[in-house]
């Protein structure tokens, strides 16, 4: 795979200083009125893992990620990200400790341009307000270029240049979840949550996600943690796997691991077919 290799700003070891981002989840459980939706659910997530989440159709995937990230309260159970407990955290002060996510339904703006849907994920780092905004002053100039900088970053290393400009709402699918990773990124998170990356898309436009991903984890050490249901991509690319099952923790472990253990192949296929 070729290797990134753009202008110095947030792909820089002095900017990577601060990448710490390790993630445990202790004894979670979530319920919808009698639904139960998590079961007692523990996971740990180390600076640097590509962490995948697999299981069936309601297994409770994305109701974890929502816990993760502040769209759910869980009853019981706590979160703790890089020693604090964030399980009554609001989203917004979570993502000002470092916690991004794209989502499983794309969540952009299509009415505004690639550019400006990227901007807005800037906000949580502006340091001036309305009054200086508005007088737009040298102080703000200059943090817009700097800004700016690290966007066409970004634009550079997801190669999507040629659309900048154009309206999201008008893109292809495929890309439209590229613009929704480089917004994602343009908030600088310590952990990356993806809901379902690589859904919807061509053989093509998974490739090209792998690909940035992988560089994204190795090249830059961003620690990520997705759900995905294709297979051949999560063995592929994860450093370690929990499966989840009507809401209770099936298996953890390496790839390998995973593959090879017959609940796992059970609840996936009904026997014991290794995946």
């Amino acid at each position: 795979m070729k290797a990134y290799r753009g202008r110095p700003g947030i792909f820089d070891r002095e900017h990577q200083e601060n990448k710490r981002a390790d993630l445990e989840v202790v004894d979670l459980s979530l319920n919808f009125g009698g639904v139960m939706a998590l079961s007692n659910i523990t996971m740990s997530v180390g600076t640097g893992d590509l962490f995948a989440l697999i299981g069936p159709n309601g297994a409770g995937k994305t109701s974890l990620l929502n816990c993760i990230t502040g769209y759910y309260r869980p009853q019981k159970g706590a979160i703790y990200f890089n020693g604090e407990d964030i399980t009554h955290v609001p989203t917004h002060h979570l993502i000002k400790r470092g916690i991004g996510r794209t989502f499983q339904n794309i969540e952009l703006f299509p009415g505004m341009t690639v550019l400006s849907n990227m901007l807005l994920a800037r906000h949580i780092h502006c340091r001036y307000g309305f009054g200086l905004a508005s007088l737009f002053s040298p102080s703000v100039r200059d943090e817009e270029v700097r800004h700016r900088r690290i966007l066409e970053e970004l634009i550079d290393f997801l190669e999507i240049q040629p659309i900048r400009h154009q309206l999201v709402g008008s893109l292809p699918y495929g890309l439209r979840k590229r613009v929704e990773l480089g917004r994602a990124l343009a908030l600088e998170p310590k952990i990356l949550i993806l809901d379902e990356p690589f859904a919807g898309m061509t053989l093509e436009e998974k490739e090209d996600m792998v690909r940035f991903l992988i560089e994204l984890n190795e090249g830059w050490g961003q620690t990520m943690v997705l759900v995905e249901h294709d297979m051949s991509i999560v063995m592929a690319i994860s450093s370690k796997i929990m499966v989840l099952n009507f809401g209770e923790k099936l298996a953890e472990g390496a790839p390998e691991e995973i593959q090879n253990n017959p609940d796992v192949t059970k609840a996936y296929l009904g026997d014991d077919t290794p995946l």
